[in-house]
């Protein structure tokens, strides 16, 4: 295993244990709104703290991306921009974190939640973690050697047709300029598909794609955070990721499409037609 691979494993266990040790009593939590349907507790921030403390006494050049401190430097560059496509620091590594994708789940006792890491070198991904702690569910990858749950190899599903197919997403909530798109979309898709679910945590949810249980997944305006760790999971796992057209770019847009080739090939063409202007592709 790699390791810097090894490293992120560590950072995101810590930060499991706790998230684990929170939920146990979730009345306690001060919670606080970032805005409009959008929480910060003080576990994901002390989460947060424990993942970039381990982060930064393995790798002090790197630079850091997360979602409640946002971007800092390495020890001896500069650091990255605040959004997906800026500089990542002299020494050309980011790390991309969310401590705790699903704090609106782990806020109501929903065990749907999970803490997302990720290696980008150069405008590439190297290593991912998804870590699910209320399951103990631990997804990783590495760019060219594969992807894993808990040691175990993992390959997208193998369905073809997208009438048997069950898709995962996530329903618009911080701006709803684009809805009615996406619920066209939604609709259409209710029609030609098994079935659609939107338990709440993108980078599980991209996971979840990585091994089978879903056979893809499509959503709009998350965060690089949000994204990086799932995406590579998918793709080591023979999946295909893209932006709504099925391009690069969904870290920079924030919309993306993932699943495996076949099943991508489907989804892709039904969601163009939908697309209201200006919406990031």
């Amino acid at each position: 295993m790699h390791p810097m691979l090894n490293t992120a494993i560590k950072a995101a266990r810590q930060a499991g244990s706790i998230i684990n040790r929170a939920s146990l009593d979730l009345g306690k939590l001060t919670v606080r709104s970032k805005s409009d349907r959008d929480y910060v507790s003080e576990v994901d921030q002390l989460a947060e703290q424990a993942i970039i403390q381990t982060l930064r006494d393995a790798y002090p050049d790197h630079a850091i991306l997360a979602e409640e401190t946002g971007a800092s430097a390495g020890a001896s560059g500069a650091s990255g921009a605040s959004g997906a496509s800026g500089a990542s620091g002299a020494s050309g590594y980011q790390w991309i974190i969310d401590p705790l994708d699903g704090t609106t789940n782990f806020l109501h006792g929903l065990p749907q939640y999970a803490i997302s890491i990720a290696l980008r070198h150069k405008q590439q991904l190297f290593q991912a973690v998804v870590y699910d702690p209320a399951r103990n569910e631990l997804f990783t990858a590495s760019r060219g050697g594969g992807a894993y749950l808990n040691d175990r190899r993992i390959r997208v599903a193998n369905r073809t047709k997208l009438a048997e197919t069950l898709i995962g997403t996530g329903f618009p909530f911080r701006d709803m300029t684009h809805a009615d798109a996406y619920l066209a979309i939604f609709r259409e898709l209710m029609a030609k598909t098994s079935g659609l679910r939107r338990p709440g945590s993108a980078a599980l949810d991209l996971a979840w794609v990585a091994c089978g249980r879903y056979d893809g997944f499509f959503e709009f305006g998350l965060n690089p955070w949000d994204l990086a760790a799932g995406a590579l999971l998918v793709t080591e796992a023979g999946g295909m990721a893209g932006n709504l057209l099925g391009n690069e770019g969904y870290l920079e847009s924030g919309n993306i499409v993932a699943a495996n080739p076949k099943i991508f090939a489907q989804l892709v063409p039904m969601f163009a037609p939908h697309l209201t202007p200006p919406l990031r592709l």
